[in-house]
């Protein structure tokens, strides 16, 4: 990746973020243990890339320099109830225009603590993200993936506004369910304006 692109999401951004309802901000190791309180879950840990088994192990996980920096936790209240992870990728290009391509793109993934669920908390924290997105971090595309089956996740993506760009036939491998289909999920930076109030 260019190291020029502005994908830090240390830098070039007030901390923290605010909504009506929410603060966002970069995850420290000190977050490990408020946010395993709700990802040692079952229905948390469902559809999330990895379900650990104990405490430790997450941490250090949690903690891991490269996992650490593309974590946001939201938090309301004070109390931390989920997490926002917005990883910066390089587009797909030809050899020759790849450093036009570098570090232009993000994928999302977020999750949040199932006690909080059905407020709209989930919307309003990825919304609010996508803006971070969008004009700090000067990105022209975010995409996200999810499990078929995970329907809440794919609701929230289209709330935002969020398409569909393919359907993966039994593509996704689930830890206890198999084989599933899978959606993926994007958005362009002009697709992002044209939902913003003018």
């Amino acid at each position: 990746m260019d190291t020029s692109a502005p994908t830090n999401l240390h830098t070039g951004s007030a901390w923290p973020l605010l909504t009506e309802r929410l603060g966002i901000r970069p995850a420290t190791p000190a977050d490990a243990e408020a946010t395993w309180a709700y990802r040692r879950l079952p229905e948390s840990s469902r559809w999330v890339t990895a379900a650990w088994k104990d405490y430790e192990s997450y941490a250090r996980s949690f903690r891991d320099p490269a996992h650490l920096g593309s974590r946001l936790v939201v938090e309301s209240d004070g109390r931390v109830i989920g997490e926002v992870v917005v990883r910066p990728n390089d587009a797909w290009t030809q050899r020759e225009a790849s450093r036009a391509g570098a570090g232009t793109e993000a994928e999302l993934g977020w999750s949040l603590d199932p006690a909080f669920a059905g407020r709209g908390l989930a919307t309003e924290a990825v919304e609010r993200v996508l803006r971070l997105c969008f004009t700090d971090l000067g990105l022209r595309r975010v995409h996200a993936r999810c499990f078929a089956d995970n329907r809440p996740s794919w609701r929230l993506m289209e709330r935002l506004g969020m398409r569909r760009e393919s359907h993966l036939v039994a593509a996704a491998l689930h830890r206890d369910a198999g084989w599933l289909d899978g959606f993926a999920y994007a958005m362009l930076a002009e697709e992002w304006r044209d939902r913003q109030p003018s």
